[in-house]
């Protein structure tokens, strides 16, 4: 998301550098009285405050999880009037918002996998975090000219935690805000696909797994937004090491005392900042470094080799985000199947009984006979490295503190691709992954040049004023550049393109899908 302010996050982000938290051993065990007359920004500031008052400081993780979908004022479950967080009016503006070309080349993505894939029936199109729904009405749009892969499409699936933004889409991609309730959430007919429904659900584990189905899952701007714990790596003392001791029978070193110190990973904490300076805008949190380990920090930095690495350099900070992980192992697994089951253990018995101890049979794994679907994912990260230092705040299309006015700044974080990467492959057997790739060179393989000047082209032969015309052409012209820009801060560098895919038949013939490096294979 935020394409209009994420280039002035980068340039700022260049100079600052990475940068340690010092340990500010104050804050823990602190406790204040909420009851003095502390004017706070929003109802959600004080809610934080008093419960980080009354528990202790809390993850990064739950913070971003209150400030962006609280019941209470989240900055995608709130609805104000007059007010909306997508577009030129709004905080932010995506990809699909400036150009209807993104949302048709990734239709006709959808379309060139379908066919390499043998036109398969039963096909599902999910997609998680649709926002206003602008990205899927112009994938739908473009499906609909391709009447073969149209009838294929069994279901339409979208993912939205947010009431508000859920009557948005439906408007936009049924004509009416009234949805229907349905077995898995809402429901309400698509305007696009006649013989399809649209289905609403809050969370992409209660869609159904299905052994024929043909899922294909779209996520863009979607993991940028979902909470990440951050951790520091920290030395765990300063005493010096154990010395050798002189004895009248000899020198002797103790088993037992102080030792080398030893690096750990620290989560860092988020608490309320005691003293505010009482300015608009001015922070009513900050970032504090844990003394103890928490179970987060116990866990989540052993899970791959990559922070691991990292575990004897001080100072190093690393985010990492167990929903996104948890997200693209659903991806993965939809497309090709789990892991088959452990082989189990042999019945145990009791102590006092030579009879087997019965135990009920664990849920097997989800198996496809044949791996089918596909998972595209548009967002902007590092393309291998470690995500360090990137939770952002944005707010009316510019960089804000993301610990000021929680509810009504958008926070987001950038994604670790790799990390994506290696789930998706460890999570199923039968899938591959492509890319990332820049967005430049995805939107220019799949023709984006070429689709927008048909387009202007059309334009310039339309009935409408001269005047309009020329907005038509000089908006069509600036927003596929700005697409593709590759400069420092360009869309086109920033933002990355990802592919879970089928996995290499059996000869091990490998299929590059379009956009990233392969052609249309019918």
């Amino acid at each position: 998301m935020r394409a209009n302010s994420l280039s002035l996050l980068r340039t700022a982000a260049k100079y600052a550098g990475p940068r340690s938290i010092a340990h500010r051993s104050g804050q823990y065990g602190l406790r204040w009285s909420s009851s003095e007359a502390r004017q706070w920004s929003t109802p959600l500031a004080k809610t934080l405050a008093e419960a980080i008052t009354t528990t202790g400081p809390i993850s990064v993780a739950a913070y971003m999880r209150q400030c962006l979908t609280s019941p209470d004022g989240g900055y995608y479950t709130r609805h104000t009037t007059g007010h909306d967080q997508f577009g030129a009016k709004g905080d932010f503006i995506t990809s699909p918002e400036i150009s209807q070309v993104f949302g048709e080349l990734v239709g006709i993505w959808l379309y060139t996998e379908w066919l390499a894939q043998g036109q398969k029936e039963k096909v599902q199109i999910i997609e998680v975090g649709p926002g206003r729904g602008t990205l899927m009405d112009d994938v739908l749009r473009t499906i609909s000219t391709f009447k073969a892969f149209a009838r294929s499409i069994e279901s339409i699936y979208l993912v939205e935690a947010s009431p508000h933004l859920r009557k948005q889409q439906a408007k936009l991609l049924s004509g009416t805000e009234e949805l229907e309730e349905a077995e898995l959430g809402w429901k309400s007919p698509c305007k696009h696909l006649l013989d399809c429904d649209i289905i609403w659900c809050e969370d992409i584990r209660f869609l159904p797994k299905e052994e024929s189905s043909t899922p294909f899952i779209l996520a863009h701007e979607f993991f940028d937004a979902l909470p990440i714990h951050v951790f520091q790596n920290t030395a765990s003392s300063s005493i010096p090491a154990s010395s050798t001791i002189l004895t009248p029978t000899g020198p002797i070193t103790p088993k037992h005392g102080p030792q080398v110190p030893k690096n750990h990973w620290h989560e860092l904490v988020v608490s309320p900042i005691q003293s505010p300076t009482g300015k608009e805008d001015a922070e009513e949190f900050h970032l504090t470094v844990s003394k103890t380990p928490t179970p987060h920090s116990l866990y989540l930095p052993q899970t791959s080799s990559r922070y691991k690495a990292l575990s004897k350099t001080e100072n190093s900070i690393i985010e990492i985000s167990p929903e996104s992980l948890s997200y693209i192992s659903d991806f993965a697994i939809r497309i090709g199947g789990a892991n088959p089951a452990p082989p189990s253990p042999p019945p145990s018995r009791s102590p006092s009984n030579t009879s087997p101890v019965s135990h009920s049979p664990p849920t097997p794994p989800f198996q496809k006979p044949s791996p089918s679907g596909a998972a595209l994912i548009l967002d902007y990260g590092p393309a291998a490295t470690i995500p360090a230092n990137t939770l952002r705040g944005i707010r009316a299309h510019k960089p804000v503190s993301p610990f000021t006015s929680p509810g009504l700044v958008d926070l987001s974080a950038d994604v670790d691709f790799l990390a994506l990467a290696e789930t998706a492959l460890t999570s199923s057997p039968r899938v591959e992954v492509h890319g990332p790739v820049e967005q430049a060179f995805f939107l220019s393989t799949m023709g984006i040049k070429e689709r927008t000047e048909r387009l202007i082209r059309k334009a310039k032969l339309g009935k409408d004023s001269v005047a309009d015309i020329e907005e038509t052409v000089k908006r069509l012209d600036i927003g596929w550049k700005r697409l593709v820009d590759r400069g420092p801060t360009g869309m086109g560098r920033i933002y990355k393109a990802m592919a879970i895919v089928p996995f290499a038949d059996e000869k091990g013939t490998v299929r590059r899908p379009v956009g990233f490096g392969g052609d249309v294979v019918r």
